[in-house]
């Protein structure tokens, strides 16, 4: 069945991401706000003279950050000033992110349970849960980081001035593009994090999935059809955007940094990202774009998993 788990969870994993793009790309619009703000502590001078010379030896403050929108405002204001469809800007990135990275770490979780589940109790400790979460969500994430790196960028080129837009036509655009002017290696450009981030992701999404069914069915709170699956996969999704909401943050604003040549990186690494965000932001930046985030990974993996188990139904006798 080793081939048959890759292509389940690949099949579900294109619904689910396509069904939930638009509260991705709003996630992502609102990890960026607050990004640019300067945060240089400039003195107000305590008299002001009209004069020619205090005029020019005066200090300017720069103007005020924009306020901060939430989810539904930021979704208006998206829809007014781009267009409804640049709620799916990125799609085709996201179609190619859940074949690699989703496919991926579906398949080898899938394994992993055929190994380490236990032959007489039909069931595998949670500790191998976790674990097999963890070493797929990880290889999956290495695999899909150029497709994670395009959607990103495909979804935050709306929020930038016209003249600095990227534009580009299609995820392979974006990566042919990336390759050539900033080097293929930039295709990993905040790998590590995206590997932690999936990690932590696969771990206690499927983990959590997999623990409250058994429980649900064992207790025989309910039986093994849609309302379990439902009220398994919305506990796991809600767990997995607490679980990675602040790694998912500075994942964004370390791939979505414009490189440009002459000029110092906005950010030197993840920690140097983190540090900085705090420091200007404070702690509660990490969990910026959190509303949209369970607001996803809820509706996300609700698709993922009852589509997952009613592609398995249809694929059983194969």
């Amino acid at each position: 069945m080793g081939l048959k788990g890759f292509v389940e969870g690949g099949v579900a994993s294109v619904v689910a991401g396509c069904s939930t793009h638009p509260l991705d790309l709003i996630k992502v619009r609102m990890q960026l706000q607050g990004e640019t703000s300067t945060f240089s502590h400039q003195l107000r001078p305590a008299f002001a003279f009209s004069s020619s010379t205090a005029a020019a030896t005066s200090i300017h403050l720069p103007p005020p950050p924009p306020p901060r929108l939430g989810p539904i405002s930021l979704a208006f204001r998206i829809v007014h000033s781009e267009g409804l469809p640049a709620l799916f800007s990125g799609v085709s990135a996201t179609v190619l992110r859940q074949t690699l990275y989703s496919t991926t770490r579906m398949g080898l979780y899938d394994l992993f349970k055929q190994r380490w589940t236990d032959p007489e109790t039909k069931t595998m400790h949670l500790t191998k849960k976790i674990a097999a979460g963890l070493i797929a969500g990880g290889i999956g994430a290495a695999v899909g980081n150029p497709a994670d790196v395009a959607m990103v960028r495909m979804q935050a080129d709306g929020r930038l001035p016209q003249a600095q837009r990227r534009n580009y036509k299609s995820v392979f655009d974006a990566i042919t593009r990336i390759s050539k002017q900033e080097g293929a290696a930039s295709l990993w450009r905040g790998s590590s994090l995206t590997v932690n981030r999936a990690m932590i992701v696969t771990a206690s999404q499927l983990a959590t999935y997999d623990q409250i069914k058994e429980g649900i069915l064992e207790r025989a709170l309910m039986e093994d059809g849609m309302g379990t699956h439902v009220a398994a996969s919305f506990a796991a999704g809600v767990v997995a955007a607490v679980a990675s909401n602040p790694v998912d943050v500075i994942k964004t604003r370390v791939m979505n940094m414009k490189v440009e040549p002459g000029k110092a990186l906005p950010y030197n690494g993840a920690i140097d990202c983190l540090m900085k965000t705090v420091r200007r932001e404070g702690f509660r930046a990490l969990y910026k774009g959190f509303l949209p985030t369970v607001s996803r990974q809820g509706p996300f993996t609700v698709i993922l998993f009852v589509t997952l188990e009613q592609v398995r139904k249809l694929l059983k006798e194969f």
